[in-house]
């Protein structure tokens, strides 16, 4: 099988430029003392990603707010109500799929 370079030269690139924007900010903040606010702060980027991901899921269908006859959000209310009482991980999934198939088989 014969390689050729213009398909290696796609694959090392695309590769690179996966690489450098996850590895150079770990580098250099890896040496640099951040202030307490700085921290803080960066506290709040995973779960501000993670609202915006979920919410988009639950409010937005064929680019559109949605909220009538909107099945997801039925189902997020049992499955956000088991992860704070539980904090567990697992019962929060199984808890979302189990809901989301009844409300689908149902409804």
């Amino acid at each position: 099988m014969e390689v050729r370079w213009d398909v290696f030269l796609i694959i090392f690139g695309s590769a690179l430029v996966t690489f450098l924007p996850r590895v150079l900010p770990l580098m250099v903040l890896s040496r640099v003392e951040l202030p307490e606010w700085a921290i803080r702060w960066l506290n709040y980027v995973p779960i501000s990603v993670m609202a915006a991901l979920v919410g988009q899921e639950l409010f937005v269908q064929g680019g559109r707010f949605f909220l009538l006859n909107n099945v997801e959000l039925l189902a997020a209310i049992p499955t956000v109500l088991v992860a704070m009482k539980t904090r567990s991980l697992l019962g929060t999934v199984v808890t979302g799929m189990i809901s989301i198939m009844a409300l689908r088989f149902f409804l």
